[in-house]
C-alpha cells in the first residue's frame, strides 16, 4: 500500500487513476498556457485531468507548429484535447464543418465540443455536427445553455436539448458555466446556483451521470462535491486549481474534510458564551 494512503486512509468514493474515467471527469480549460507551463501541468497533475479545452476560438492563434506540439504533448499524457465550442459554432455558421474536422484530425485533436452558448443551431444542424464529429472518430462533448444572460434557455428546454444530444451520440453534455461562473441559466451574478433552475434540470434528464457541470470557482465545485459526492463530473477548471479540485474529490480539503470525518462537518460557535 502507498504510505501516504495509509496514512490518510483511502479516498472516499470509488475515485480511480485509471482514465477512461466513467465518473468524476475533470475538464480543464486552456486560455493560453505555454509548452513548458503544460508540461509542468501534466507531470504534476496529469493522472486527475481527463479532458484539457483550448478555449474560445484560440485554436487560430497558435503557430501551427506549436500547436501540434501542444496537442501532441497533451496526448502524450492519456488527456483528451480539444478546440472551445465557440471555435466550432464559427465553423458550423460558415458551413465549414467537414472541413474544420478534418483539420482538426489531422493536427490530432481526440475530442470536439458540439455548443449553442453563442449561434442557435436548429435539431437538425445540432445532430448533424455531432453525426459527422463521431463519424471523423473525435469524443463528442455537446453542450447545453448560452453565454449570454439575456438569453439564457429556461431548464426544461436544456434539459430536452441534453437527451437529445445523448440520442444523437454524445458521449457528453456540458452544463454552460462560463469561464467565470456567473449569471447563466445555472448559476446567479455572484455564482451561486440557482436551486430551481438546478432541480428543474435534474429532474427532466434521464442520464445525469452524462452531465459535466461548468464549475470554474472553488465554491461551485464544492457544491457540486457535495451533491454529487468526490465523482462529480466538473468543467472549465482552471489549471492552477487541479490539484486543489483533487485534493477536495479525496477528503484532504477543510472543504469536504467531512467525507471521511463526518464530525468535521459539524456546525461549532468560534466563539465562547
Amino acid at each position: 500500500m502507498d504510505i501516504w494512503q495509509d496514512i490518510v486512509g483511502p479516498p472516499p468514493g470509488n475515485r480511480s487513476l485509471g482514465r477512461p474515467r466513467k465518473t468524476g471527469i475533470t475538464m480543464v480549460l486552456d486560455k493560453g498556457l505555454g509548452l513548458l507551463e503544460v508540461r509542468d501541468l501534466l507531470d504534476l497533475a496529469g493522472p486527475y485531468i481527463d479532458f484539457l479545452k483550448l478555449g474560445f476560438g484560440t485554436v487560430i492563434l497558435y503557430n501551427p507548429a506549436m500547436l501540434a506540439a501542444k496537442v501532441e504533448l497533451v496526448r502524450s499524457y492519456q488527456v483528451q484535447i480539444y478546440p472551445g465550442g465557440t471555435f466550432l459554432e464559427i465553423a458550423i455558421a460558415r458551413g465549414k464543418l467537414p472541413l474544420c474536422l478534418r483539420q482538426l484530425r489531422e493536427v490530432g485533436f481526440t475530442a470536439v465540443e458540439v455548443s449553442e452558448g453563442s449561434l442557435s443551431l436548429d435539431r437538425e444542424t445540432k445532430d448533424y455536427a455531432i453525426k459527422l464529429a463521431l463519424d471523423a472518430g473525435f469524443t463528442v462533448l455537446a453542450e447545453v445553455g448560452k453565454k449570454n444572460p439575456f438569453a439564457c434557455l429556461n431548464p426544461l428546454e436544456m434539459a430536452r436539448q441534453a437527451v437529445a444530444d445523448r440520442g444523437a451520440g454524445a458521449q457528453w453534455v456540458i452544463v454552460e458555466g462560463r469561464e467565470d461562473g456567473c449569471q447563466t441559466g445555472l448559476y446567479d451574478a455572484q455564482g451561486r446556483v440557482k436551486e430551481g433552475f438546478y432541480q428543474a434540470f435534474l429532474a427532466a434528464v434521464k442520464d445525469p451521470d452524462a452531465i459535466i457541470w461548468e464549475t470554474p470557482r472553488k465554491m461551485q465545485q464544492v457544491e457540486f462535491i457535495g451533491r454529487f459526492g468526490p465523482d462529480a463530473n466538473l468543467g472549465n477548471i482552471p489549471p492552477g486549481d487541479v490539484l486543489a479540485l483533487e485534493a477536495m474529490r479525496r477528503g484532504l480539503r477543510g472543504d469536504t474534510l467531512e467525507m471521511i470525518f463526518p464530525e468535521a462537518g459539524s456546525k461549532t460557535s468560534c466563539t465562547s458564551g
